[in-house]
């Protein structure tokens, strides 16, 4: 049974596996929790893994992971080429990769998509994380968009505002593709983690918002 604490420095390894069906998905939903966890275990493991990231997206996929984990010394970053908005109609390759992933590494802590997602590859991503990994921890991070899908998360991670500052630097920095759209600034990254740190009643005002469906106590 894995023992995740973010509050005190460990000496323990702690693996962790990243999944995000599309370039920034992971950053957006999990960045600032994935540089809190990098301090708390400096011996981590990372396995990152980015669906679909086509044409300039894939450098800056790539480029984006070295950001969030420039401390982390024992890493894999891999971007797969699924078509974004397809991934329903790609489960079987899609699901062999997952069989792949787990091949190649045992996580003690799974980041995905979150189950009710209303983007349906990040639907699919979510399934198949469950299909794959039955008795991992799994915290499903949360994703701003124009369907007004957020929910009631009943997990938070509070963060520092050093630590948002970095999160939000470093995704307006990586993924310059994506400056053409309304949604995607620092004010709203920012927001939502101010709105989470309100929820979780964060003594640093800012936190990450997951669902865990299931832990155990």
């Amino acid at each position: 049974m894995f023992h995740l604490r973010l509050d005190t420095r460990s000496s323990s390894s702690c693996k962790v596996l990243c999944l995000g069906a599309h370039a920034d998905d992971i950053e957006i939903g999990c960045g600032g929790t994935i540089l809190r966890l990098l301090r708390a275990y400096p011996k981590a493991e990372v396995y990152w893994v980015v669906f679909s990231a086509p044409g300039t997206r894939r450098l800056e996929a790539r480029n984006s992971a070295a950001s969030f984990l420039a401390s982390c010394g024992n890493k894999t970053v891999v971007v797969k080429n699924f078509r974004e908005s397809f991934f329903p109609y790609r489960g079987e390759a899609i699901k062999e990769c997952f069989e792949e992933i787990k091949r190649r590494f045992s996580p003690e802590l799974v980041l995905t998509h979150y189950r009710h997602d209303l983007h349906q590859d990040h639907r699919i991503i979510s399934d198949f994380t469950w299909n794959t990994f039955r008795r991992h921890l799994i915290l499903e991070y949360e994703i701003p968009k124009y369907d007004g899908d957020l929910g009631a998360p009943n997990t938070f991670v509070s963060l520092d505002a050093e630590t948002c500052r970095v999160k939000v630097d470093n995704l307006c920095r990586n993924f310059l593709s994506q400056k053409n759209k309304q949604w995607f600034t620092e004010d709203l990254f920012l927001s939502m983690l101010r709105l989470r740190g309100v929820e979780a009643n964060s003594a640093t005002k800012y936190a990450e918002a997951f669902y865990c469906r299931k832990r155990v106590l």
